[in-house]
């Protein structure tokens, strides 16, 4: 049997959080550390976010499944609908809401762990470059998460979720957000890894269409192979 909602929701909430705290805390470090060398910042940013989002999975995997993103789940609940698999939409919903919150707490433990304050970013990041990288970053994560799932490869999710979003750090203009929650969370530290307020309606619909894209990816490539929806990102009692 799944573990209960409650212990579900709590990796989630803390999984996210770390993540986030992961994300910001390094842009943090990397700019107090390479003030002057934004290249050198951004392979800061993404080493730590690689090793991070690995282990986390690993942590948090067996209990909720390290959705850490709600378009994960929300692509979970639609891939899986047909077949009794996967999260039923009002678990997407619990989902979302402790992700979120989770990336906010975490956005904002990393400001305090470096002593910054808590503030609003000021980044504008929604150039039409950034929404379509968005697009792409976002249909790329999720057709390799259910690409892994329903081709029994679930277990390789840690090491190669992280691979990929440190790829795209890199070859996305955004750096690859790829998740509405993260990108919330980021609004509350207006550092390097930081997202002004207005930038986030675009991201996140654009991480939408993104995942449409992804799903349908998943539904050429894999068609008919959906009875192990309930093992994502990785597999969980």
């Amino acid at each position: 049997m799944h573990p209960s909602l409650p212990r579900r929701l709590l990796a989630e909430l803390l999984g996210t959080g770390l993540l986030v705290a992961v994300v910001v805390g390094s842009g943090i470090a990397a700019q107090q550390l390479s003030p002057t060398d934004t290249g050198l910042q951004l392979l800061e940013n993404s080493m730590a976010t690689v090793f991070g989002l690995a282990a986390l999975i690993l942590m948090f995997g067996p209990v909720s499944g390290a959705h850490f993103n709600p378009v994960v789940s929300l692509a979970d609940w639609f891939l899986g609908r047909r077949s009794g698999q996967g999260l039923g939409l009002a678990e997407v919903g619990a989902y979302s809401v402790a992700q979120i919150l989770g990336a906010v707490g975490g956005a904002a433990l990393a400001n305090v762990m470096f002593d910054v304050d808590q503030a609003i970013s000021t980044k504008e990041r929604a150039g039409g470059g950034h929404l379509v990288a968005e697009v792409v970053a976002t249909a790329g994560l999720v057709a390799l998460i259910f690409a892994l799932v329903r081709s029994d490869r679930g277990a390789l999710a840690a090491p190669a979720v992280g691979g990929y979003i440190g790829a795209a750090y890199w070859f996305t203009s955004s750096t690859s957000f790829a998740n509405p929650a993260v990108t919330v969370g980021r609004v509350f530290s207006d550092t390097f890894a930081g997202i002004a307020p207005g930038s986030v309606a675009p991201f996140v619909l654009a991480q939408l269409v993104g995942m449409a894209a992804g799903v349908l990816l998943i539904l050429a490539l894999y068609p008919g192979v959906g009875g192990r929806d309930d093992d994502v990102v990785v597999p969980y009692p």
